[in-house]
């Protein structure tokens, strides 16, 4: 195969996948409908599939509210100078073309390993600064090609500390509390199988993109608006000086976050030295509100960063909501114990991995959100890892692997990262697509056989 009909060949897939594949909303709505189907065929009374919708369309209203702002309060800490200029400082670094895509898969993959919402954010940045510096230095990488190799590198978060599933299951009170209990996360995303599929999915992901990289490259000068965002490293205008009132001045005043900041460092130490938790969603929110607000150093700006990232993060908002209908017909109808067992008569403690994962793969076609997908899926995927012998841990891990392979094979987060580098999803959707292959494999060979 010439470099030429595979990148041609990788287009023409992305472009048919970018066509077949819903929205995200549209999706919910079929995917809500078609269990509802499936719950009335199964000879539910109408009068208990409505019940079981009523239970379920509200229930994960503060796990929503989580989630929303992990991603908004991750928006706002990207846009910090000091990250910003960060990244600018970083991009100097290489000096050949695979030091270029090695620091960009591993920058970017380190970042969404911290929290899943600032790789999001960060990634495309990393990518647009290290393309301007690559092209700077006479070194050719095609950007729109390290664009996919940033957005590869964002799926360690999956088992890292920002992890949907395990925080949620590690969280007291989460609903699937009476049916496995809450799962600590060292036998989660610290167990040695998780920590194996890290290394591996890098080695064989890095790997891949240096093969992969186009001979005939478009450099990120032929991409204006994104070459543009390359030249501004995001420092803070300068107010004009002018009369303040109290209000004005407290606003524009660093002693506010500093005040809040010494609370929220209060809250950690009593959550974590006092209380001896462990670490889960409000930790994790408390703590990126600690350093967005710490790093704004005023409210004013902190406000004005918010803002706009609310303004990208307004799906997520109702999704949540259309997946927890859909997560109340399987666990108050008998759809959830049915499929369950089915799924129980097909699998082996050997295959449970690999179907688990292929069906992960499957529903997050329709479901672009970790959180969400384990909502819906989370209680037959337990349920059948019971009745086969295997460990929850296991298959929490594994729909993982097939939780991701909807990300890389679906439009939403393409779209979203497109979005923040001002690039069109298809120059580099193809890619991805190879890399969620990689992904799949991996994962599957790792969680049959690693230890968890």
């Amino acid at each position: 195969m010439t470099p030429q009909s595979r990148d041609s060949g990788l287009q023409r897939f992305a472009n048919v996948m970018s066509r077949s594949v819903p929205d995200a909303i549209t999706a919910g709505v079929i995917l809500t409908f078609l269990t509802l189907g499936v719950a009335l065929a199964l000879g539910n009374p109408l009068s208990r599939v409505l019940d079981a919708y009523h239970q379920g369309l509200w229930m994960l209203l503060a796990f929503t509210m989580q989630m929303t702002l992990i991603l908004v309060l991750s928006l706002a800490l990207a846009a910090t100078p000091f990250f910003r200029g960060a990244i600018a400082r970083l991009a100097r670094v290489p000096n050949t073309r695979n030091q270029f895509i090695a620091l960009a898969f591993l920058s970017s993959g380190l970042t969404a390993y911290v929290y899943w919402g600032l790789g999001y954010a960060l990634g495309p940045m990393i990518a647009i600064y290290l393309a301007a510096e690559a092209e700077r230095k006479d070194i050719e990488i095609d950007f729109p090609f390290l664009l996919a190799v940033t957005t590869a590198a964002q799926a360690l978060w999956q088992y890292g500390l920002s992890a949907s599933a395990p925080l949620l299951v590690a969280s007291p009170g989460h609903f699937l509390q009476n049916t496995i209990g809450v799962i600590p996360l060292s036998t989660t995303i610290w167990s040695p199988a998780a920590i194996i599929h890290e290394v591996a999915f890098s080695g064989v992901a890095f790997l891949a993109a240096c093969w992969m990289m186009p001979k005939t490259v478009r450099p990120i000068s032929s991409f204006p608006e994104s070459y543009a965002l390359a030249k501004a490293v995001g420092t803070l205008e300068k107010e004009e000086p002018r009369e303040l009132g109290l209000a004005q001045r407290l606003e524009r005043s660093p002693l506010v976050p500093l005040a809040l900041g010494c609370l929220l460092i209060g809250w950690l130490f009593y959550h974590f030295v006092m209380k001896r938790l462990s670490h889960d969603i409000n930790s994790l929110n408390t703590t990126l509100l600690l350093l967005t607000l710490l790093l704004h150093r005023t409210v004013k700006r902190f406000a004005a960063a918010l803002e706009q990232g609310a303004g990208r993060s307004w799906a997520v908002i109702v999704l949540y909501h259309l997946y927890a209908g859909v997560a109340g017909l399987i666990q108050f109808t008998t759809v959830g114990d049915k499929v369950a067992r089915v799924a129980a008569s097909i699998c082996t403690a050997s295959t449970f991995p690999l179907i688990t994962a292929a069906a992960g793969a499957l529903f997050a076609c329709f479901i672009p959100s970790s959180g969400g997908q384990w909502a819906v899926q989370g209680f037959v995927t337990v349920k059948t890892a019971m009745a086969v012998g295997v460990s929850v841990q296991r298959g929490i891990l594994a729909l993982g692997v097939g939780d991701h392979v909807g990300n890389f094979i679906t439009p939403f987060w393409y779209i979203v990262i497109a979005g923040i580098a001002r690039v069109d999803f298809r120059s580099f959707f193809g890619y991805g697509v190879v890399f969620g292959l990689i992904w799949f494999v991996v994962g599957v060979v790792v969680f049959t056989f690693a230890p968890c």
